[in-house]
């Protein structure tokens, strides 16, 4: 029988007794900080029942809160019992200035410094001593010692990626980031991020829903050397032969004991992705802390030959299996045959399951029917999915993880008739779309000022949408992948070529509908400008699947965008019609014909 929230409540504050503790802080993270987290670790969720991807609780003596942004209103009130928790805003109102104003001097608020960055660890201690309140890192989370049928480790072996798919030996790479390392001052670099480590070592694994990756730490020096403090009991044979000389695995119980024999050595680690309890241990035991960035997320980023091949052959695949669900789905809406969200998330998937290199989806599908489609980041699974109804408009947001590429694209479909305002947005988010992938930009320039080349024709007409318009994308890793990205908010990094980023402007009316078009693409010099005063760049869009015309306001168009939109779509015919036939070639045909 499961057990009841206000039980699990009153367990944590009989640790918070025994402890000598007035608060305690649950994320919704785990000691990886990653964005995915393994049901086994979804602590958030066992003490609310809540399962959106953020949030934040504060269990007090008498009373406790839940934390959550705008995505998550509804959600919240339908999941969580608002006798037990109040519901707060994650981003109006600061959690530990809220808990502050909860709180007398002298009290002591305890977390696990496993499941917060450095950063915040330190900002929050600053907070809460200006307030002569003390914080207290607890050594036994209250929370993992009454989740009593707690969901089990994955056990799933480590997957080797060969080197010709990564391009690079984990050698290579080793001595490369080593040098890295070197040249920051450091001795060695907490590697903590397990797309890094994984693409370091040449590895994917399973331990981790939507994200090809493998649970533990790696300690990398900078001679190269590295040891891994994951599950040993999930190394294959030949994984030794396999990364090369200078590598070690370990069990992650050995964690702390290495952390503890770092005296004296520069330690290079990331305290903004980094957990806190790792960087104290090392720093207590006489280690020299040298906050930077992640070693490897630069280079991880810039995609090499062997790389790119294959996130342009696993696009092109699913290119045909995205066309093939759209052919579907309007063949079944001229039948009026229609469907819930649900069942179509599931159609789309069955598609691409075909594919041998097919490993799951990139992240969880949105498809959103409808006045659904206005909340950008909407799941179907976190109520009754909707069914779609004809004249309107459908958006579905999907990515999947293959073997040799991962994958993430936006369209957004008419069920029907649509209306003149619905056309008219839709090309206003195609203009922007259509700007950002044709420009051209210097060297050294960051994704913050392109952002606006996709804003652009939205703002002339008063409007805007509320999220960032590219990020990063790994190669058969997190469909989330930095250091880069494309938004309004500010970012240093500048753009490199062998970058993968989405482009992906929308626009979101409130109760009524949501319009996104997202291509993946890749940046390389600009051929056209080559020779030229500054060294030049553009995209090259990896994602060949297409774009709804019936949803385009042809008018509204130059025709330089026309043009663009034509030589798009025959792109997508020539190098898809080869690999299908019958009513999808058809529909695909109909689908690219010039406007």
């Amino acid at each position: 029988m499961t057990q009841p929230i206000s039980e699990r409540l009153n367990a944590v504050r009989a640790e918070m007794m025994t402890a000598n503790i007035d608060a305690f802080i649950v994320p919704r993270a785990d000691e990886y900080l990653g964005e995915y987290v393994p049901e086994r670790n979804e602590r958030l969720h066992w003490l609310t029942h809540f399962t959106g991807s953020a949030g934040m609780a504060i269990v007090l003596k008498e009373h406790a809160a839940i934390f959550i942004d705008g995505r998550y209103t509804v959600q919240v009130k339908q999941q969580v019992d608002e006798t037990l928790f109040q519901y707060q805003s994650l981003t109006d109102t600061p959690q530990i200035p809220w808990l502050i104003t909860q709180l007398p001097s002298g009290s002591k608020v305890g977390v696990d410094a496993r499941l917060h960055s450095l950063s915040w660890y330190q900002d929050a201690k600053t907070q809460l001593e200006r307030a002569g309140i003390e914080l207290v890192c607890v050594s036994d989370n209250p929370i993992d010692k009454h989740w009593h049928h707690r969901p089990a480790a994955s056990t799933h072996e480590i997957i080797l990626f060969d080197q010709q798919s990564a391009g690079a030996s984990s050698h290579d790479k080793r001595t490369h980031i080593g040098q890295l390392i070197k040249q920051a001052g450091a001795d060695a670099a907490l590697i903590a991020a397990l797309d890094s480590f994984c693409w370091l070592l040449n590895i994917r694994g399973r331990d981790v829903p939507r994200l090809p990756v493998v649970l533990g730490t790696a300690l990398l020096h900078a001679n190269g050397d590295m040891v891994l403090f994951t599950d040993i009991n999930k190394l294959p044979a030949g994984i030794n032969e396999h990364v090369g000389t200078g590598v070690s695995f370990n069990a992650e119980s050995e964690l702390e004991t290495a952390l503890s024999q770092l005296n004296g050595v520069k330690l290079l680690a990331d305290p903004n992705n980094t957990n806190a309890w790792m960087q104290l241990v090392a720093k207590q035991h006489g280690a020299k802390l040298i906050a930077g960035n992640d070693p490897v997320a630069l280079p991880k980023a810039q995609k090499n030959p062997a790389e790119l091949a294959g996130m342009t052959a696993s696009h092109i695949r699913d290119g045909v299996a995205v066309s093939q669900f759209l052919a579907w789905l309007d063949k079944e809406v001229a039948a009026k045959r229609l469907y819930d969200e649900g069942q179509l998330a599931d159609k789309l998937e069955s598609f691409r399951l075909t594919d041998p290199r097919y490993r799951e989806p990139s992240f969880d599908t949105i498809s959103a029917a409808g006045a659904n489609a206005a909340m950008c980041h909407y799941n179907h699974n976190n109520g009754t999915p909707a069914m779609m109804t004809m004249n309107s408009l459908y958006l579905v947001d999907s990515g999947a993880q293959y073997l040799d590429g991962t994958t993430d694209v936006t369209r957004t479909i008419a069920i029907g008739d649509v209306t003149d305002e619905q056309r008219k947005m839709f090309t206003l988010v195609l203009k922007g779309h259509i700007a950002l992938d044709q420009a051209r930009f210097p060297k050294g320039t960051t994704g913050q000022q392109l952002d606006g080349f996709a804003r652009q024709y939205l703002w002339q007409h008063g409007f805007d949408y509320d999220h960032g318009t590219g990020h990063g994308v790994g190669h058969f890793l997190s469909v989330h992948e930095g250091p880069q990205r494309i938004g309004k908010n500010s970012n240093n990094v500048a753009l490199l070529p062998g970058m993968v980023l989405s482009n992906e402007p929308g626009y979101y009316r409130a109760d009524a509908f949501g319009i996104r078009i997202e291509n993946l693409v890749a940046i390389r010099p600009c051929q056209a400008l080559a020779g030229a005063e500054r060294e030049m760049y553009e995209f090259d869009a990896l994602t060949l699947i297409p774009i709804d015309t019936r949803l385009v306001e042809r008018p509204l168009l130059t025709t330089q965008e026309l043009t663009w939109l034509n030589d798009y779509h025959q792109r997508v015919r020539d190098t898809l019609s080869p690999l299908m036939q019958g009513d999808a070639l058809a529909w695909l045909l109909q689908a690219t014909e010039a406007i």
